[in-house]
């Protein structure tokens, strides 16, 4: 009986989380509506220039109220599509880098001592600089992209799931120990479950840089997505257009790092750490 309570609990208990954070998603979602909306809407009255600078009201009537809406929409979300695929490329390849580097390096000393110092020159260097050495070291354009785009994951994904993992405190690493537990036992059995909080907090600061890194990649490398269509679209002086991908990126993004928080209320939950 007792088990099931537990379980019943712990169940209730992820329940009420999702909901938190579903909560706290929407404030978010409203919060930062309400700021990039004042943000733009001042940015276009300092600009003062209607050529170039486009309001709410002029995308909305670029992207729902002109003849061609339909096709415009249509381009943009082909191309938002492209860009999403390219991003989570990137995600996925720069998390799973970041998180195998923080287990060697928690693991072992001369791997942080090798590691670190070159993370923290990469990261010194202007990605847009790295990019053609990147088109000359691989032949394969989704290789191209991953790295690229899994630059901009890596380094701050790294520098965060290293403190998570090194949390742990004294009482957890000797009661370890005490069961003959060596470093891999412990790295496993409860540095990552005590790091969850930081590597979701890298999961949240990784999903907008894997979408800027997708862009970078698209415009110097595949010539594809949104990236690609911003430079085009500028080039051609198509203002409504850059605007109008500008905003559609902008809210995937935000819709993304909202998914990751409620996943990570729902999860922190589930492992008792919320």
């Amino acid at each position: 009986m007792s088990e099931v309570s537990t379980s019943s609990a712990r169940r209730g208990g992820a329940g009420r989380a999702l909901a938190a954070g579903l909560g706290r998603a929407v404030a978010t979602a409203l919060l930062m509506a309400a700021v990039l909306t004042v943000v733009w809407v001042a940015s276009v009255a300092l600009v003062d220039n209607t050529f170039v600078a486009k309001g709410p009201a002029e995308v909305y009537e670029f992207l729902f109220a002109s003849d061609d809406a339909a096709q415009t929409r249509a381009q943009i979300l082909d191309g938002l599509g492209v860009t999403l695929g390219d991003a989570a490329l990137g995600f996925v390849a720069g998390m799973l880098a970041a998180t195998l580097a923080a287990a060697l390096i928690v693991l072992s000393r001369p791997v942080e001592t090798a590691v670190m110092p070159v993370a923290l020159i990469l990261r010194a260097v202007p990605l847009i600089a790295l990019t053609p050495i990147i088109r000359l070291l691989f032949t394969d354009e989704l290789v191209r992209v991953a790295v690229v785009s899994g630059i901009v994951v890596l380094f701050p994904a790294l520098v965060n799931i290293v403190q998570g993992l090194r949390s742990v405190s004294a009482q957890l690493t000797d009661v370890v120990h005490v069961y003959g537990g060596g470093p891999v036992a412990l790295l496993f059995r409860v540095a990552f479950p005590s790091a969850l909080p930081a590597l979701f907090a890298s999961v949240r600061i990784s999903v907008p840089g894997a979408i800027t890194g997708a862009l970078l990649a698209e415009w110097l490398i595949t010539g594809e997505g949104i990236g690609s269509m911003v430079v085009n679209a500028v080039g051609r002086s198509e203002n409504n257009l850059v605007w109008a991908c500008v905003l559609v990126v902008t809210l995937a993004s935000l819709v993304l790092y909202l998914a990751a928080q409620i996943i990570e209320s729902f999860v922190l939950a589930r492992y008792g750490r919320s």
